[in-house]
């Protein structure tokens, strides 16, 4: 696999692989999102001037890991392929540290996310992808179901109820995002496409993982073969990361904001919601619905296993 020199901590415009991954991310989604379920009944939300209801020419974008979702999906993917091993304690115990540090840090560095896609890539090679959607679907209902923000969930409801369409924006497989957009009622997902070749996964990516430039380029490409005004469209994210696509819409919401995104939002007066609770979380960005004891049972999950290893 190409070494990811993008992602470093500095922003940097997009290359030809943040196009290629966006292009890439946008024909998926638009190839799955009629396959999706109905949205459910609707859920009041906390905006009832925006938005603004029959303009079909918006639609609302909503970033994954820690927006829409407690943690990250790579995460929770690579625990339930564990318990159907998928792979060996070492691997596990790498995914556990990833997804500690992302609790208690909050925020997404991209060394250790270049490490958990790595690791997933090497993974699923060889695989069938309609037996790792049909395995996706079952570990949404065993792990992520239940790590959904109601917050979040509300505002993207009320995009629904006034007509619109949502994506969601994310680093994670495009099969993972599909899924939980299909379970959650939203039209479909961008995410990163993994190569396959006669419906077997080859251990590559198609571009690059769509992360910062390269989800803009996701949500442009979409837009244009949708016929969207981004202008009136809405962006929501927890990380700095996403400014470029927050950047990109007429309406950026910063949700669960990192320190960074934080600062950014309150300089060019977006929107800021944060369903997180205590001062810590707000401070350091840990997802206080999880709680304390979530932290440690993560953290002490990771050290048992290097100890058994050991």
């Amino acid at each position: 696999m190409a070494a990811l020199g993008w992602l470093t901590p500095r922003r940097r415009s997009a290359t030809a692989r943040s196009v290629l991954a966006g292009e890439a991310a946008a024909e998926a989604a638009r190839k799955t999102s009629q396959e999706l379920l109905p949205a459910t009944e609707p859920t009041v939300a906390d905006t009832p001037e925006f938005p603004v209801s029959g303009d079909v020419r918006a639609a609302a974008f909503f970033d994954l890991d820690n927006t829409v979702m407690q943690g990250a999906a790579l995460f929770h993917f690579g625990r339930g392929l564990y318990k159907r091993n998928f792979f060996q304690r070492r691997e596990l115990a790498r995914f556990a540290w990833q997804q500690t540090w992302f609790r208690l840090a909050g925020v997404e560095d991209p060394e250790h996310m270049q490490d958990v896609r790595e690791s997933a890539l090497s993974i699923v090679k060889g695989h069938r992808v309609a037996e790792l959607m049909s395995i996706g679907e079952e570990i949404y209902d065993e792990y992520m179901a239940e790590r959904i923000w109601p917050g979040t969930r509300a505002l993207a409801q009320a995009h629904l109820d006034a007509g619109q369409k949502v994506w969601l924006v994310t680093a994670a497989p495009v099969e993972t995002a599909t899924i939980i957009a299909g379970r959650l009622g939203l039209t479909g997902a961008l995410g990163t496409v993994a190569e396959s070749v006669s419906g077997v996964y080859t251990g590559k990516l198609v571009g690059e993982p769509l992360h910062g430039p390269a989800k803009a380029e996701a949500v442009r490409a979409l837009a244009a073969v949708e016929g969207l005004d981004l202008d009136r469209c809405a962006a929501y994210s927890d990380s700095h990361n996403d400014i470029p696509m927050l950047s990109l819409v007429g309406h950026p919401y910063a949700i669960n904001p990192d320190t960074k995104l934080r600062k950014h939002a309150r300089e060019r007066d977006w929107r800021l919601r944060d369903y997180r609770t205590g001062r810590k979380a707000a401070k350091v960005g840990i997802p206080a619905a999880a709680g304390v004891g979530a932290i440690a049972g993560g953290t002490a999950a990771a050290v048992a296993i290097h100890r058994r290893r050991r």
